[in-house]
């Protein structure tokens, strides 16, 4: 519980010209925690530690995916808009 409300307090205080950069970063953190979790699921012994492993490694790879689609979308606010041409 702590540690939500201190990332919203923190997250909410950047400047939306600096939530791609730390988009990214997250990704790449997410990114580490994914192989950590392969990791665990590969050196399970029994069918609980298999299932909490694949979950980790589920659910790690949708939150990369989720920060990837979010960082696409961030970036094309920064595309200049095409101009119609009669």
């Amino acid at each position: 519980m702590l540690a939500a409300f201190t990332g919203y307090e923190v997250i909410s205080r950047v400047p939306a010209i600096l939530h791609t950069p730390l988009m990214s970063g997250s990704n790449f953190v997410h990114g580490i925690v994914v192989v950590g979790a392969m990791y665990a699921l590969f050196n399970a012994a029994s069918w609980p530690e298999q299932v909490i492993g694949f979950l980790g490694v589920l659910l790690g790879a949708g939150n990369v995916g989720g920060g990837y689609v979010v960082t696409e979308r961030m970036l094309e606010m920064f595309k200049p808009s095409a101009k119609k041409q009669p």
